[in-house]
């Protein structure tokens, strides 16, 4: 029933996604409003030398690119005083004092500097998949929309991390999505986040947790996020792609800062994100409690292959609508993977996470 759901919801964002994206390429250039793009990196010069010129390069006709300078001891000045030459909308901001751990401190600087009420937000190890991602972003924006939420895949490579990390972030989008379609939305990924800087000003931006180090994207979406006020951007794209890490320690490292942030959800979404990984984990665990306790083997088996065919029909449309067809046949596997996700990653919900660097 969980995967029907998905299946549904995506039917009807894919229709969505196809309508704005129609409407984002053909608004004319006057009615469009100007953007501070803000971008945020620690130590990060071999990424921006690589991607800065696609934030830069954007088909938009009023829009800027503030890039906060966090402390690195890199090439990153360098790197950014070059692009500035090529680039008048570029807008370095340098940090150089100490700070709070994590990067809140370094997104408030940028959204102080941004000129614009418009934010749209990625990281400086993204790059956008397309010059349109600005207006497939901004389209998004209306009426009584003020956030939009948008998706950061990352970069496809060979190897069975990176096949796990790129569907984790599947399994991940295809939670804040539905949710947020049926109008509970939760949390948003900031490497591809649009917001109006008036909604974090109201909210006196992270203030209420400028305790954890990360939450800058997800928390600040679950507080002011609403039925009405929150839309969801699924074009091709839009997409803003990540660069993933390159080593399982790197991984985990990464996601238990991420998870820390899930205990200060609201309680009605801890309570129906538990439930899915619940129903997830059991389907699994109970199965083999159940065959070892009865000795029904073949009937868990049965039980098994009959799921596993709904994951393979169900998934296969979701996984080409975000364009990862090439990780479809992993799928069973990586499902069956993610049962040790669950005992890996238990302890830093329970204990919390003593690592609070933003960068890894």
């Amino acid at each position: 029933m969980q995967l029907l759901f998905w299946l549904l919801v995506f039917a009807r964002l894919g229709h969505y996604s196809a309508k704005n994206a129609s409407c984002a390429l053909n608004l004319p250039n006057e009615v469009l409003p100007p953007i501070s793009i803000v971008i945020c990196g620690c130590n990060e010069a071999d990424n921006l030398s690589k991607y800065l010129d696609r934030f830069l390069a954007q088909d938009y006709p009023f829009f800027e690119v503030v890039v906060v300078n966090d402390n690195s001891v890199d090439e990153t000045e360098k790197i950014l005083l070059a692009f500035q030459k090529k680039y008048s909308i570029l807008h370095p901001v340098t940090i150089t004092e100490q700070h709070p751990p994590g990067k809140k401190f370094a997104l408030q600087v940028g959204i102080a500097a941004a000129k614009y009420d418009l934010l749209l937000l990625s990281d400086a190890d993204c790059y956008p998949s397309s010059p349109h991602w600005i207006r497939h972003m901004q389209s998004l924006i209306k009426d009584e929309v003020l956030i939009g939420l948008g998706y950061s895949p990352y970069e496809y490579r060979n190897g069975l991390l990176n096949r796990f990390i790129c569907f984790e972030a599947i399994y991940t989008a295809i939670q804040y999505f539905s949710f947020s379609i049926v109008g509970m939305p939760y949390m948003g990924v900031g490497r591809n986040l649009i917001y109006h800087k008036s909604l974090y000003q109201q909210q006196q931006g992270f203030s209420t947790h400028l305790d954890l180090a990360s939450g800058d994207d997800d928390l600040f979406v679950n507080a002011v996020a609403t039925r009405k006020n929150t839309a969801v951007q699924l074009a091709s794209e839009s997409f803003v792609f990540t660069i993933p890490k390159m080593t399982w320690g790197g991984y985990y490292h990464q996601k238990t800062r991420h998870l820390t942030t899930g205990t200060r959800y609201k309680p009605l979404h801890q309570v129906v994100l538990g439930m899915l990984s619940a129903s997830h984990f059991f389907h699994y665990v109970g199965a083999l409690a159940w065959g070892l306790y009865s000795g029904h083997w073949g009937i868990v088996l049965i039980f098994y292959l009959a799921r596993a065919t709904v994951v393979a029909m169900v998934s296969r449309p979701i996984f080409s609508r975000l364009k990862a067809l090439s990780l479809w046949p992993w799928m069973l596997l990586l499902d069956l993977m993610y049962l040790f996700y669950y005992f890996v990653f238990a302890p830093v919900l329970i204990i919390g996470n003593p690592r609070t660097s933003w960068k890894h």
